[in-house]
């Protein structure tokens, strides 16, 4: 399979991956032949690229993170959740829901179950594969990679439950905000600014005394947005005044915006977030928290077109967990460009004399066996 722009797909191509709704039910299945209002449509819903089949990668895999079945009962849950939530603008705790915090924790356990049976799993782009509504896919992509990198912290199993809590629900206060500065394409005023930044205080307010949501969920909801400098908001904690929770699910919050197609820009690929990270290293995010992301996250993810520095074009096909930034790629084209009758893998982390050199993703010759 190949990682292709969707302003690069063209009719004919196939899916190689499935597309989901913003309720994790399957839209598109694998193979589906991909046509001009099908395309035009994927983009309409913010879907900046594809995974399409090409013979010399039709034995490429990328690990799945989530089963299907996880995937759509978390997005069917976060879905109730939030529209509970939305239904009652400016609402007050006068009234508990034991039910959300009940199903929420199961959804979380499904989740450690998950991705305990792939504990050196890397974490890889979600977001390419769920139209329709971003904020319950990004909130099930920060809940799943925060747990990653929690496990990987080593945390206890309550310490993962609250840690995930938190990352699912980070963004709960949304929920009062309206939709108008919520979708908003171009920028916002200061006061539409200010009335977005209190979501973290009403997604606090919205889950402190929910039975079954531990209290440090809820500060990870009020303090995902604090940075180690005090610029962050909503009351410009500095260092440890920031929980840790809430410094981890800042750094996956801020690569998941990133990496994901927004009305006003479009994704960063996940070098460039995490280049986007790294230039706020010690002053916005925490670097100890922030190496350990470097760490576990598939900067080149699978699939994607790469320029070697030897000249030669590829395909990223696996992944060197113990040094991601030098893959395994699938060389198809020689240094002038021509392509290969037998293509070849090359273990970066082995010919250290060779670095990827640029994403490519406009090299034609790359394109010859699919449709144009």
């Amino acid at each position: 399979m190949r990682m292709v722009p969707i302003s690069l797909c063209r009719p004919g191509m196939k899916l190689a991956k499935k597309i989901f709704s913003d309720d994790g039910i399957v839209l598109l299945a694998e193979s589906v032949e991909l046509t001009a209002t099908l395309i035009r449509r994927l983009g309409e819903c913010g879907i900046s690229f594809v995974y399409v089949q090409d013979p010399r990668t039709e034995d490429v895999r990328i690990p799945e993170l989530l089963s299907d079945e996880t995937r759509r009962k978390t997005l069917a849950e976060i879905r109730n959740v939030f529209r509970e939530f939305t239904e009652q603008p400016g609402r007050r705790k006068s009234v508990t829901y034991p039910y959300i915090g009940r199903n929420m924790r199961k959804v979380i356990q499904l989740i450690m179950e998950d991705l305990s049976r792939n504990e050196d799993a890397m974490i890889m782009l979600m977001n390419m594969q769920t139209v329709d509504h971003y904020l319950y896919a990004h909130s099930l992509n920060v809940c799943v990679y925060t747990t990653m990198l929690g496990m990987a912290r080593g945390y206890d199993n309550e310490q993962l439950l609250a840690l995930g809590l938190g990352a699912l629900l980070h963004d709960v206060g949304k929920t009062q905000i309206s939709m108008q500065v919520l979708l908003k394409p171009g920028m916002l005023s200061s006061y539409e600014y200010d009335e977005m930044k209190r979501h973290t205080e009403r997604g606090f307010y919205l889950l402190k005394d929910e039975p079954g949501i531990p209290l440090l969920a809820a500060h990870c909801a009020l303090q995902h947005h604090e940075r180690l400098n005090g610029t962050g908001y909503p009351r410009g904690l500095k260092g440890e005044e920031i929980h840790e929770f809430a410094r981890l699910i800042g750094i996956v919050d801020s690569y998941d915006a990133m990496t994901s197609h927004r009305i006003y820009r479009s994704a960063m690929l996940p070098h460039q977030a995490v280049e986007a990270l790294y230039s706020g290293s010690g002053t916005l995010y925490d670097t100890s928290l922030l190496s350990l992301f470097r760490e576990k996250v598939a900067i080149y993810p699978i699939g994607i077109t790469v320029r070697l520095s030897s000249g030669h074009y590829g395909v990223v096909v696996d992944i060197n967990s113990a040094c991601v930034h030098r893959p395994v790629v699938r060389i198809l084209s020689d240094e002038e460009g021509q392509p290969l009758k037998e293509p070849y893998d090359m273990d970066l982390s082995k010919q250290l004399n060779v670095m990827i050199a640029q994403i490519d993703f406009e090299q034609r010759n790359l394109d010859d066996p699919l449709p144009v």
